[in-house]
């Protein structure tokens, strides 16, 4: 009787891995539908926009189903928009603004959340949740004080005006924070022994066992440096002094309706966004990874 007993159950407890199984592979099918799903939406505007650059003057744009394949390619468009604007300048601007985009913020971030990380003094942890706080205020409410401010220092119209108040943020130092916790304290006690000062610590140690989070922070500061344009719409004064944002800004009272020069001109602006990412992107995967586990 036992030994049919046991025969009895053995395919019950047999059935159970295949539930398991199962499960795990719809809950797999789910989330990689939904991501397919956010991928679409968030592809399928480029994809809109860059068909719409290449596409001819007597092509139809607003169709419905959208045509995402032109009938006839054309680089006309990039061409008109070439020679209707100073692009090469914009594109100086906007370099020369998201070179000390990426670079301020990279050095001050660090230099600030290294103390929060790796130090201990009284009221750190205080410090810490006062500048993360500060990541739920919307930029829109500090705009009208800084634009004060800087108006008092004589900043306005200028490269430093539009750079100064990025050059930190509380995000950049949480980031920060975040790759410096996961190194060992054999590490930096290791180095205290020899004799390495504070200075020394981070520069030559800590640094680059972060680079995998410096990496997203350049990427995220340069995206978000060439893409600005309220602010330095509402600082620089000068249009020589525009970035391309501001400079293709022009194109709406140019060419008025010409949504293929617009296009065009969107084109041109993502281009170098693309390039940074896909050249950084493996070290901007290691920095999310490490920050996700990280406590």
């Amino acid at each position: 009787m036992e030994t049919q007993t046991h025969r009895i159950q053995a395919p019950a407890a047999a059935s159970k891995p295949r539930l398991w199984g199962r499960r795990k592979i719809g809950r797999y099918a789910v989330s990689y539908f939904f991501l397919l799903l956010i991928s679409v939406i968030m592809v399928v505007p480029f994809l809109w926009t860059l068909s719409t650059s290449l596409k001819g003057q007597d092509e139809a744009i607003y169709s419905m189903p959208p045509q995402f394949i032109p009938q006839t390619f054309t680089l006309e468009n990039f061409a008109t928009v070439w020679n209707s604007l100073p692009i090469p300048m914009y594109l100086w601007n906007s370099t020369v603004l998201a070179f000390f985009g990426v670079l301020l913020p990279v050095i001050f971030s660090s230099m600030a959340a290294f103390p929060l990380a790796r130090m201990n003094f009284k009221g750190k942890q205080l410090i810490f949740l006062i500048i993360v706080a500060t990541m739920m205020i919307p930029g829109e409410v500090t705009m009208i004080p800084v634009y004060l401010i800087l108006n008092k220092l004589g900043l306005l119209g200028s490269y430093t005006g539009v750079i100064l108040p990025a050059a930190v943020s509380a995000f950049g130092i949480f980031l920060m924070r975040q790759g410096f916790l996961g190194i060992p304290k054999e590490i930096e006690e290791s180095a205290v022994i020899d004799g390495a000062n504070v200075w020394r610590i981070f520069i030559s140690i800590m640094m680059p066992m972060v680079r995998p989070m410096m990496a997203t922070l350049a990427i995220l500061s340069f995206i978000g440096s060439w893409n600005n344009f309220l602010w330095p719409y509402l600082v620089i004064e000068d249009d020589k002094l525009y970035p391309l944002t501001l400079g293709l800004y022009n194109l709406k009272g140019t060419f008025v309706t010409n949504t293929r020069l617009i296009a065009a001109g969107s084109v041109i602006a993502l281009l170098p966004i693309l390039v940074v990412f896909i050249s950084f992107q493996s070290y901007f995967i290691k920095g999310v990874q490490s920050g996700a586990v990280k406590g």
